[in-house]
């Protein structure tokens, strides 16, 4: 009997279930992939803000990882908050030996502004795991985070850092755009060519999680065997139709969850 594909995320628990774990799993279930997780930290959150932090001991998030990956098949492993260089080198570990995909998310500031990855761990994730990941996946303030350069806005700019981040060792980057302005939001795909992935701005506050929605959406494409461009175009897609009905849920006072379940929920 063939094993249901399968993902594994490594990442932090949102509380208000919005984001991190919470929301690769809500997406890995929407997209027909069975989700497996292993918990980086707990957060005390809502979409307003983060009120707390608690980091799980790395041992323990490598033996998460471990005990995953010896029991099931796991098509792509998506990878998000990882606190510190501990963490970050536990998880690094663990995932000796893993030849799937792995998509890596470099979340390093909440949608509230918090911050959630340590500034020391910056070039630890930049040396020890941006080399192995399959996607790369950035915002504009993380990209110019992980080159240590100014934010860039324009389409050139994007793509000169995005070509600068791919020459770190990931086999393609998706500069996310959402962060800029205009009425056309713009990702560009960097993996040897330059693709642009356009979508309609939405006016909404309710983006909590896209980030981590985007990843675990890429992720589940690759672990049911999609090429990384197929997978990049339909998470997009998919993402884009999750936010253009973000207002039905009303969730929260603040920014609140994307629509994982778009295609599911009447």
């Amino acid at each position: 009997m063939t094993q249901h594909p399968a993902a594994l995320t490594i990442a932090g628990s949102d509380s208000g279930g919005g984001a991190g774990i919470q929301a690769d799993l809500k997406t890995f279930s929407a997209l027909g992939v069975f989700g497996t997780s292993a918990i980086t930290a707990i957060t005390a959150q809502n979409t307003v803000g983060v009120f707390g932090v608690a980091a799980i001991a790395p041992e323990l998030v490598a033996s998460q990882i471990k005990v995953v990956l010896d029991d099931i098949d796991i098509g792509a492993v998506k990878i998000g908050m990882l606190a510190s260089v501990e963490v970050i080198e536990a998880v690094a570990g663990a995932l000796e030996g893993y030849t799937g995909p792995i998509v890596l998310d470099p979340v390093m500031i909440a949608k509230s502004g918090d911050a959630l990855l340590a500034n020391e761990a910056v070039s630890a994730l930049r040396e020890t795991l941006l080399p192995r990941a399959t996607v790369l996946t950035p915002n504009i303030p993380e990209a110019a985070c992980l080159l240590n350069q100014p934010e860039e806005l324009s389409p050139n700019g994007l793509q000169r850092q995005g070509r600068e981040l791919l020459a770190l060792g990931p086999k393609a980057v998706l500069m996310k755009g959402g962060h800029g302005a205009g009425d056309i939001c713009t990702d560009w795909l960097i993996n040897g060519a330059e693709i642009a992935l356009k979508a309609d701005r939405i006016e909404t506050r309710n983006t909590h999680g896209t980030g981590c929605t985007l990843s675990s959406a890429i992720a589940a494409g690759l672990a049911r065997g999609q090429s990384v461009d197929t997978a990049v175009r339909a998470a997009h897609g998919w993402l884009h139709q999750a936010i253009l009905r973000a207002d039905d849920l009303n969730i929260g006072a603040g920014h609140g969850p994307v629509h994982h379940f778009h295609k599911v929920w009447s």
